[in-house]
């Protein structure tokens, strides 16, 4: 835990305080900015574990950092906002982030939320004590999709797809479960593993992300199936 950075987004003065020191007091190294326009340059500079964001800031907004971030880094994204009306939660989600808490919060959530998101596999990392030829094929054709459970990455025809944790995680579930319909709270509870708080909103902003990443028509989908009023489905070739 002690070589855990997490980066706080946060321009209220007290929240970030709040926020840093409970951290601290788990174990956290954290880095603490003001404005998103800092934030980019301290993770340039020196790449975190977790981030957590808040949307509204001066400068740059919380939703174009998240986007800027997102395309160089996989590590997760929770927002932490006082908007949390359905667009803006959504927006969030579709941006890059990985999960959301709602201001006013309770401290013990948050944790909660990037414990969880640390139990993840690495995207970049192979897991220990697994066969490293450990594949799974999932679709067929010329440039075949390719799930490396070992290296914990998805690639189409040997180009790797960039995958966040979140989207692999949910990806493996699936792919653990294929032809097997699964609810959105089962996922919650697999992929987010805090049920309990999760919204349903989470599974259907990211699954819409990973088809449009996995699959070769995203809005006719072959792979990652809707069962209406039931939940999803992976469809193995």
């Amino acid at each position: 835990m002690a070589s855990t950075r997490v980066l706080v987004l946060e321009d209220d003065d007290g929240i970030r305080m709040a926020l840093r020191m409970a951290l601290e007091d788990a174990g956290y190294l954290v880095v603490e900015c003001a404005r998103a326009e800092e934030a980019l340059r301290a993770v340039e500079e020196e790449p975190v574990d977790l981030m957590l964001v808040d949307l509204m800031l001066g400068g740059i907004d919380g939703f174009t950092f998240i986007s800027r971030v997102r395309s160089t880094t996989h590590a997760p994204i929770v927002v932490v906002s006082a908007r949390e009306g359905t667009g803006d939660i959504v927006n969030a989600l579709e941006v890059g982030a990985d999960d959301y808490v709602t201001k006013p919060f309770v401290v013990e959530e948050v944790q909660a939320r990037l414990k969880a998101l640390l139990r993840r596999p690495s995207i970049a990392e192979p897991e220990t004590g697994r066969d490293r030829t450990e594949r799974v094929r999932l679709s067929d054709g010329a440039d075949p999709l390719v799930m490396d459970l070992a290296a914990a990455t998805v690639s189409r025809g040997g180009q790797r797809i960039h995958l966040t944790k979140t989207e692999y995680r949910l990806l493996e579930v699936l792919t653990a479960n294929a032809g097997r319909v699964l609810p959105r709270r089962t996922l919650l509870e697999r992929v987010w593993e805090h049920g309990f708080y999760g919204d349903e909103r989470l599974v259907d902003v990211h699954v819409r992300r990973l088809r449009s990443k996995i699959e070769p028509h995203p809005s006719e989908p072959q792979l990652l199936i809707t069962v209406r009023g039931l939940g999803y489905r992976l469809d193995l070739p």
